[in-house]
């Protein structure tokens, strides 16, 4: 029997789809931005409700005086995901993001991933709409006035989030750069949401229900100090994300009901750090599975210690991968290796070179 050459291009199994950031905008566009938020929050908290299945770890940490890259796992059993992010506040004086990431989702039990995505964008929205949630359950009813100190890349969506989640139509914008204030004004003039800028945090807290800091510098700062924080307020404290990296003073905290994500990792990196390790704090999750209680009075001060976790990012993650067979956003990125005889990866390589690197001659090259 002769033998004819052919080319085969790579297999199916050779495919992981990726979402690059044109893809990420195009998918927010394709929902609304609003939605988008709307379902990852949903996500994170269907992911939230089944804690108990999850694997969970602080994240991994690579620390230098200019910031921190950070690598967050988690696994259901099931699908395993991970992100990597940055942050380096000294960034945006170089032309450059503060926080950037990319992230996977893999099936555990064959190890394939089953997407690859930026997660930039992603984790802005993903954060938002973890702060919109949690304050769902802790903010005063009837809220619509939210502080917003810190006006950086992150602040939009916390906006939009709120506006969506909660109602809030009157944002109070403070930042040490007026300018980030009147971006963040211009960004949000149609949104729905009036923007007042705000000179000083004391000004930008009056009337506020809500009072969100989101300020980017790696250091014990105090953004709020006690005596600017009256009784009956929700704070979305967002920016302690790192060792020795605060916003509240201390007193604050000792006034407020504390909720956090995950104790072992909030106590590294959030304003809980500030305290020692057998003060009370609530996890979230019994809050939203009725385990515990959120607000329970009209006086009452809650805290939200965001920090970010992966469980979070898993939801994200799980949110985008479902919603790319109605966009159709998503490139397929030959990622993965898929010779038809697993064991013959170096014979696959070899062959390529015989064909000049055609990637068309990876697999099989001959058949009978």
């Amino acid at each position: 029997m002769s033998v004819k050459p052919i080319n085969l291009l790579p297999s199916d199994l050779a495919y992981v789809p990726f979402v690059s950031v044109d893809n990420m905008m195009r998918n927010v566009r394709a929902v609304g931005v609003e939605t988008f938020m709307r379902g990852i929050a949903e996500y994170i908290e269907q992911d939230f409700l089944r804690w108990e299945s999850f694997d969970k770890k602080p994240r991994i940490p690579a620390h230098a005086p200019q910031g921190v890259i950070e690598l967050m796992p988690t696994s259901d059993g099931k699908t395993f995901g991970f992100k990597y992010v940055n942050g380096h506040p000294g960034n945006t004086s170089d032309g450059l993001q503060t926080v950037t990431g990319f992230g996977v989702l893999s099936n555990l039990m064959t190890g394939y991933p089953v997407l690859f995505t930026e997660m930039t964008i992603l984790t802005a929205l993903r954060t938002a709409a973890n702060s919109a949630l949690a304050a769902k359950y802790l903010a005063p009813k009837g809220s619509t006035t939210m502080a917003i100190i810190g006006n950086g890349a992150q602040s939009d969506f916390q906006c939009l989030a709120f506006k969506d989640m909660l109602g809030i139509t009157e944002i109070r914008a403070c930042d040490i750069d007026c300018g980030a204030s009147l971006r963040l004004a211009r960004n949000l003039a149609s949104s729905g949401v009036n923007v007042t800028i705000c000179k000083t945090p004391e000004d930008a807290i009056e009337g506020a229900q809500i009072i969100t800091t989101v300020t980017a510098d790696k250091k014990s700062a105090t953004i709020l100090t006690d005596n600017m924080v009256g009784t009956g307020v929700h704070i979305n404290a967002v920016g302690g994300d790192c060792p020795g990296k605060t916003e509240l003073h201390r007193d604050i905290l000792l006034r407020s009901d504390i909720f956090v994500e995950f104790p072992d990792q909030t106590h590294i990196e959030g304003e809980f750090q500030q305290l020692d390790r057998d003060h009370p704090v609530t996890e979230l999750w019994q809050v939203y599975a009725g385990k515990a209680k959120g607000r329970t009075s009209q006086d009452q001060i809650t805290l939200f210690d965001s920090v970010g976790f992966a469980i979070e990012d898993f939801a994200a993650l799980r949110y985008v991968h479902d919603l790319l067979p109605r966009t159709g956003h998503f490139e397929k990125l030959d990622l993965l290796a898929d010779p038809d005889d697993p064991r013959d990866l170096y014979g696959m390589v070899l062959r390529s070179a015989a064909n000049g690197d055609n990637q068309a001659a990876r697999r099989k090259v001959t058949r009978l």
